[in-house]
């Protein structure tokens, strides 16, 4: 999953983005997924408390979401990221998402925001909605470990992380509609 950027809290270690870009030439993504990466005393991904990716991420509570593209109307049942600490875990180190699965980011008032992969293990879509529930702007298949941000390209009330490569099968596009609770028109 994206972890929430806050001022302050990115940080770059030397070394990191060369062993990494080392194992992705050589395996791919799903090797760099899966591989115990060894340098300067880091080990591979950790969840945001520093534990290492090595048991399952308890799941949170889930909630319906509709969104409705030019394609049709597209359920899911996301987890519920709406507090600090659940929106700076998110989907770290989950290892797959079902395709009518997804977490959304509720951040109670209207704001930019950034998110990263680090220590997300799967390519992710994230979907940046605004308070009515319109889609601001999407970041399709974003790339796992990657610590660059990604910004949301305006004010938004929540981030829907998505399998990557599920926004462009179902065909969801900036203006499309999301349907959940936290969103109101």
């Amino acid at each position: 999953m994206f972890q929430l950027l806050t001022a302050g809290s990115r940080r770059i270690v030397r070394g990191r983005v060369v062993a990494l870009a080392a194992v992705v030439i050589a395996t791919g993504w799903a090797g760099a997924a899966a591989a115990n990466l060894a340098h300067d005393g880091w080990s591979g991904p950790r969840l945001a408390d520093g534990t290492p990716c090595t048991a399952a991420q308890k799941t949170l509570r889930t909630e319906p979401l509709k969104i409705d593209t030019a394609r049709g109307r597209w359920r899911f049942n996301v987890e519920m990221a709406d507090t600090y600490a659940t929106r700076e875990t998110g989907l770290m180190c989950r290892p797959n998402l079902a395709p009518d699965a997804g977490m959304l980011f509720d951040f109670k008032t209207p704001q930019d925001v950034s998110f990263w992969m680090k220590n997300t293990i799967i390519p992710l879509d994230m979907l940046f909605i605004a308070k009515d529930g319109r889609i601001v702007s999407i970041a399709r298949n974003a790339i796992p470990e990657n610590e660059t941000p990604i910004a949301s390209g305006g004010v938004i009330t929540g981030v829907l992380e998505l399998r990557g490569g599920r926004a462009a099968e179902i065909g969801a596009a900036p203006g499309d509609r999301v349907t959940q609770r936290i969103f109101h028109r």
